[in-house]
């Protein structure tokens, strides 16, 4: 059975629309994206290692320094495995208006990553396996958190390009979220279920593609 390992923030934990500062909430496992994977690939096990409010690279002063996933992605992938196909969905809360970073900057974190998952000792760990980078769709400075992500938006519109250049630099797969759902006006940031479902269904397609080449 083929391994996939999804590796993401709260967008892969599946925290929906934030109506209400302080409320955990998750979606159910069947609504979630990456559930949406697994009933769309039955034949793979699906494993989710989201975190709300991962950074590709930055320990964050107010929330922890275990929310840089460079940490993180070290630790998943000596957690599990093997694995055959790693998605990385990072990136929406690297523009936050307190880290200052361009979309450039962004972009070298997840290089950071990639660095992490390519690494020669990493990949022989799990007898090789295929990455899919993912771009999350640009963010909306609105609704309850808008003001953790000011100026947000114009950074996230430019990072489709810079992850796609990236991603074909390193021999990855590459999937614009942006093309296919938009984030919930609710609160700029978080997907709904419909977009949950659709974001599922590209992922899987994507995966096949990926594995089957």
């Amino acid at each position: 059975m083929p391994v996939l390992l999804t590796f993401g923030d709260s967008n892969t934990h599946g925290t929906p629309p934030i109506v209400d500062l302080g409320v955990y909430r998750r979606l159910d496992r069947q609504t979630r994206w990456p559930g949406v994977v697994r009933a769309a690939l039955p034949e793979w096990e699906v494993v989710e290692e989201g975190l709300p409010g991962r950074t590709a690279q930055f320990d964050d002063a107010c929330m922890g320094s275990h929310m840089n996933g460079q940490d993180g992605l070290k630790t998943a992938l000596e957690s599990h495995g093997p694995i055959d196909v790693l998605t990385i969905m990072l990136g929406t809360n690297d523009v936050k208006a307190r880290f200052g970073v361009t979309a450039e900057g962004v972009t070298g974190g997840i290089a950071s990553l990639l660095d992490i998952a390519q690494d020669r000792l990493m990949q022989e760990r799990h007898g090789g396996f295929r990455i899919l980078l993912i771009c999350p769709p640009p963010v909306l400075e609105q609704g309850p958190i808008a003001g953790q992500f000011y100026g947000a938006t114009e950074r996230s519109r430019a990072l489709p390009v810079l992850f796609q250049g990236l991603a074909r630099a390193r021999g990855c797969g590459f999937l614009d979220a942006g093309r296919v759902i938009a984030v919930s006006p609710v609160d700029g940031v978080h997907f709904d279920e419909a977009a949950h479902a659709a974001l599922g269904r590209a992922v899987a397609e994507a995966v096949g593609a990926l594995h089957a080449g």
